[in-house]
């Protein structure tokens, strides 16, 4: 059985049946704290295809959370900072166990370089509880970078107990998740093709933990208001495929005086619709944003496919449907 050996020996060590314990001094007192156990889990980043594959394989001497001196155990992951809501994704629970094996792998799409440079994984093991909260076990923190890409990286690791997230991040721009969009000019048809691929790890904006997700085009300025596109609704999802494609009659030459204005919408009956979030790209743009735009108008006829990130503020943007 794997045994977490604790960071600090203040006093002493004993052990009690399956679990280790940590007998630390914490000033007048004494702290008895169990072990939570153990997590075995393996990380890769596909580059090509922009995708985080988690594969978390097992806990042993989990922390007992039920009455029965076992546990329901399940796995949920959050990529830090970020809105919690938009990327949680969670394995299915085990019951009545301490050494649950999932086998299950978990994909966060759209995940970038920059996000591989600045963002953090974390994973947090829960008790399941059908009458009250679910409770938390242990949690483990792994920074992205230190993955290479398209290698699988082997973790064994002790839980810990639960960390505090940072709260200091710019809510003006939390992110709302991933959309994949395609820019293409066609000399044959004389326009730009917009593409509206797949959106990943959108907000949830309805009650029931998922949203009704459509996208909107935007050629920008649009002295006339003809220049308005929308996809289909995708019901209760909150990684829709739309694989949707809008074209927009415009002279190449004048493509650099525009912007492509995208916005993200939670469909509601009866009332009005929910902005889940935007991207601009155009010109005036940075980063990944305005790489975009510049590809597509140096690489005439060839069709250019990138991530984007959704926040909730798009500048210029009237924010009602």
């Amino acid at each position: 059985m794997s045994r977490c050996k604790p960071r600090r020996l203040s006093v002493a060590i004993s052990q009690s049946g399956s679990s280790w314990f940590k007998v630390a001094a914490a000033g007048p007192g004494i702290t008895y704290t169990a072990a939570l156990g153990t997590l075995d889990f393996s990380l890769l980043y596909d580059q090509e295809n922009n995708a985080l594959h988690c594969t978390i394989s097992k806990a042993k001497g989990l922390k007992p959370m039920d009455h029965n001196g076992l546990a329901d155990p399940y796995v949920k992951l959050h990529l830090l900072p970020g809105a919690s809501k938009a990327n949680k994704l969670r394995t299915k629970t085990l019951r009545n166990t301490l050494n649950p094996t999932w086998n299950e792998t978990l994909t966060y799409y759209g995940i970038t370089d920059e996000d591989m440079i600045r963002k953090t994984l974390r994973i947090s093991v829960c008790d399941e509880d059908k009458f009250r909260h679910n409770e938390f076990i242990g949690e483990t923190r792994v920074p992205l970078k230190k993955l290479k890409p398209n290698h699988t990286k082997t973790f064994s690791i002790c839980l810990e107990k639960q960390l505090p997230v940072d709260k200091t991040e710019d809510k003006s721009l939390e992110e709302r998740g991933r959309i994949l969009i395609s820019l293409k000019y066609s000399s044959q048809k004389q326009g730009l093709l917009v593409g509206i691929v797949r959106c990943a790890h959108l907000a949830a904006m309805d009650a029931n933990g998922y949203s009704d997700p459509y996208v909107k085009t935007y050629l920008k300025p649009d002295v006339d208001k003809k220049s308005k596109h929308k996809t289909a609704v995708k019901k209760k999802t909150l990684n829709p495929e739309f694989n949707e494609e809008f074209c927009y009659e415009i002279k190449h030459g004048d493509l650099a005086k525009k912007t492509l204005e995208v916005t993200v919408w939670d469909y509601d009956i009866g009332k009005s619709n929910d902005f889940i979030g935007g991207v601009v790209l155009g010109i005036n743009a940075k980063g990944e944003r305005l790489k975009h735009w510049f590809d597509c108008l140096k690489n005439k006829d060839k069709r250019i496919e990138r991530w984007h990130t959704l926040t909730n503020e798009l500048p210029g943007a009237v924010l009602s449907d």
